[in-house]
């Protein structure tokens, strides 16, 4: 009897549970997020000093737009409706290296990986299979093809830089169960933004899309989902 009455207790906590866990909103971060955007970072950063002067100095709204959003977020401002904004970002402990490959940075050499990134994230995020499988030899093709062009028109638009304290968590020196180590330092944010015509670009990726060839010929199944993605391709791109 106890053991009857311990499996219908068993029983009850767990569909309680999953009635609990459909009325749940769980928050996925995109690949362009961190867990701390969930908010203004700013909010939660300490700033100790910015390309704008001391820490209280004001930071320009397209890096707070930045770092809530990304490039998307760059692109829900005004000035650049009219464009796609890719945005280039590295960090690290030494200003002069740093400040040496912002200036190297270049719409020739950067913007076709940049561009590359966003069309894979695009087709990942309408495939219901594994890529390779929803469009064959076409997915795999089209992203080193365009990793390997040219894009004209494209302009190097601002840089900014940030000087923030980091607090870095040691995972793998565990001290017990509970907690780890953590070690405070100090590190510079610098981003750099390339613009580019939205009609531009997009005539160049349908005159790249159009001009995919592949060694194996998709099947009759993966020729109806490439044709699909290219007619909604930029929607949501």
């Amino acid at each position: 009897m106890k053991r009857y009455t311990l499996v219908l207790i068993a029983i009850t906590f767990i569909l309680a549970a999953c009635a609990g866990q459909r009325d749940r909103i769980l928050f996925i971060p995109t690949p362009e997020q961190d867990e701390q955007e969930q908010t203004d970072p700013f909010d939660l950063w300490q700033i100790l000093e910015s390309q704008s002067g001391p820490a209280d100095a004001e930071i320009p709204q397209w890096v707070r737009f930045y770092y809530n959003d990304r490039s998307r977020g760059i692109e829900s401002l005004e000035q650049y409706s009219s464009d796609y904004i890719f945005a280039g970002e590295n960090r690290g402990s030494s200003f002069n290296a740093l400040n040496q490959w912002a200036n190297g940075f270049t719409p020739r050499h950067d913007l076709p990986r940049l561009i590359a990134a966003r069309v894979e994230r695009r087709l990942l995020s309408s495939a219901s299979l594994y890529p390779d499988d929803e469009y064959g030899q076409f997915f795999e093709t089209l992203i080193r093809t365009v990793s390997d062009s040219e894009f004209p028109g494209a302009v190097k638009g601002e840089t900014f830089w940030i000087l923030r304290s980091v607090v870095i968590q040691d995972e793998e020196n565990v001290i017990d169960d509970d907690s780890s180590r953590e070690e405070i330092m100090e590190r510079y944010e610098f981003l750099v933004t390339i613009s580019i015509n939205r009609h531009v670009l997009q005539e160049q990726l349908r005159e790249i899309m159009s001009g995919i060839r592949t060694t194996v010929p998709p099947t009759r199944e993966q020729a109806v989902r490439i044709n699909r993605i290219q007619q909604i391709f930029f929607e949501g791109f």
